[in-house]
């Protein structure tokens, strides 16, 4: 009943007439949001966090461009909001943002029509309680359902890769000096150009290794630097990168059949294959670093979080989590090394006192010259210098 009568308030014409708020851009967003507003959100899969963040906000109306469960994990998010008295539409679509925007007055129907004046703009499916919770528990069972299957592989993958994950067996000796030595291994998941260029001082700083996976290492090359090796199939990549002086590793089948191997060889570059199991030129990159004594492993462009694994993400897969959990507290992720380089708004202030406190070092070093030159007193030394400058600079001007 308290959900029904938000559609009455605000206007003569039939629906929720309110401010729209944009917090698409991310849950910090919500600060913006008030009391009665109509959220618009891009959350699938809505996280409790999240949810009593809006929930505190005490909006009218939530608007998800996404599902709020999409069935790949169960997520409380939508019950809290409804139990909070929240209406919610989901899967209205991006391109929603070409039509309304921040701030702007909207009505929203029982139906879940949005209008911006008279015009229709959008449509979504209204979520109920009973579909909030349909939706929950089908989510519980396709993760189960998943995570059996998922860790069925990893004990096969286990079992037939126990020599390479535990002796190191197959793991090519490139001829790259890793011992004790910081390794950066870029690949080419989404992103992965602008961690690169928040890495930047971490690699003048330290002179890492520099991998480039498969078509990253292009990007290594295009953003000025050389690789030091690159793992991947060469058909996905460039010859700049190929001919840069890079040690190249083809990842090849159990049976030694390594993708690729003719291009390498019509370019008349030498490598060397790595046979796996695993088809993962990310994860045979960061095995080979950690095989060959990197005292610290930074992995940009590869992340992989719990999250992902239930999900289902083609990237999540046994080999990526054995391999994660081989190398322990050695891997770090690009982006945790990028934000201790960032700079933030004190750190850039204390710049600037350190350049006032190098121009007053300066000057003072300068004033002890001139007081000291000469044969009289300090101040006199002092008073004379200051007028052979004087004497000079009007001469300039005559």
């Amino acid at each position: 009943m308290v959900r029904m009568s938000l559609f009455s308030r605000n206007s003569d014409l039939p629906g929720l007439t309110a401010t729209l708020r944009d917090l698409s851009l991310g849950a910090k967003r919500a600060k913006k949001l008030s009391q009665g507003d109509i959220a618009l959100v891009d959350a699938p899969d809505m996280g409790r966090a999240f949810a009593q963040q809006l929930a505190d906000a005490q909006p009218a109306a939530v608007i998800n461009m996404a599902q709020f469960t999409t069935g790949a994990m169960p997520n409380v998010g939508p019950q809290i909001l409804l139990d909070a008295g929240v209406t919610l539409v989901e899967g209205v679509g991006e391109s929603i943002r070409d039509h309304a925007k921040d701030g702007k007055k909207v009505r929203l129907t029982e139906d879940g029509q949005l209008f911006l004046g008279e015009r229709s703009i959008a449509s979504g499916a209204v979520v109920t309680p009973e579909s909030a919770e349909a939706s929950f528990t089908d989510a519980q069972q396709t993760l189960v359902d998943h995570m059996e299957a998922f860790f069925g592989n990893t004990i096969q993958f286990l079992h037939s890769e126990s020599p390479l994950l535990i002796d190191g067996l197959g793991i090519p000796d490139t001829g790259v000096n890793f011992a004790d030595r910081k390794v950066l291994v870029l690949s080419p998941g989404q992103g992965h150009r602008d961690q690169l260029k928040r890495l930047r001082n971490f690699i003048r700083e330290y002179e890492p290794v520099l991998i480039g996976v498969d078509g990253a290492a292009d990007t290594l090359v295009e953003s000025g630097y050389t690789p030091d090796l690159i793992v991947g199939d060469p058909s996905n990549i460039g010859n700049d990168a190929l001919r840069s002086g890079a040690k190249v590793v083809l990842p090849a089948g159990p049976d030694g059949h390594a993708p690729g191997l003719e291009r390498i060889q019509d370019l008349g570059i030498g490598a060397m294959t790595f046979p796996a199991a695993s088809d993962s030129a990310t994860d045979l990159a960061l095995l080979l670093a950690d095989y060959h004594q990197a005292s610290t492993i930074v992995a940009a462009g590869s992340k992989l979080d719990l999250s992902e694994i239930f999900a289902g993400a083609s990237y999540a897969t046994p080999s990526a989590l054995l391999t994660r959990t081989k190398l322990g507290s050695k891997l770090i992720d690009g982006d945790t090394v990028a934000n201790l380089y960032t700079v933030n708004r004190s750190g850039g202030a204390s710049g600037w006192i350190w350049a006032l406190l190098g121009i007053l070092v300066a000057i003072a070093v300068i004033l002890a010259i001139a007081g000291l030159s000469g044969n009289g007193a300090f101040v006199d030394n002092l008073i004379d210098t200051w007028n052979n400058i004087a004497v000079e600079f009007q001469g300039l001007f005559k």
